[in-house]
């Protein structure tokens, strides 16, 4: 992980563009972290892990309700699969 000031990564916003695609690129106002710059491939990777994440707690929740399941089966036939 690599930090610059935002005067920096201005003047160098090419460089950080192409050093993203290696690793994290922070940005700082003022000492602090204000924005990262990362490539696409990996925003889509970190994406996918949130999402996957967050399904995984409704799944939990789910099932901490209790209550009777439905085996997949019948999913299946009531959807007309």
């Amino acid at each position: 992980m690599k930090s610059f000031s935002v005067t920096d990564a201005r003047n160098s916003l090419p460089a950080l563009i192409d050093m993203c695609e290696k690793e994290k690129v922070v940005i700082e106002r003022h000492g602090k972290a204000v924005a990262i710059l990362v490539a696409p491939s990996k925003f889509e990777e970190m994406l996918e892990a949130l999402e996957d994440a967050q399904d995984l707690k409704l799944i939990e929740a789910a099932r901490a309700e209790g209550g009777p399941s439905i085996p997949w089966e019948q999913v299946k036939k009531d959807l007309g699969w």
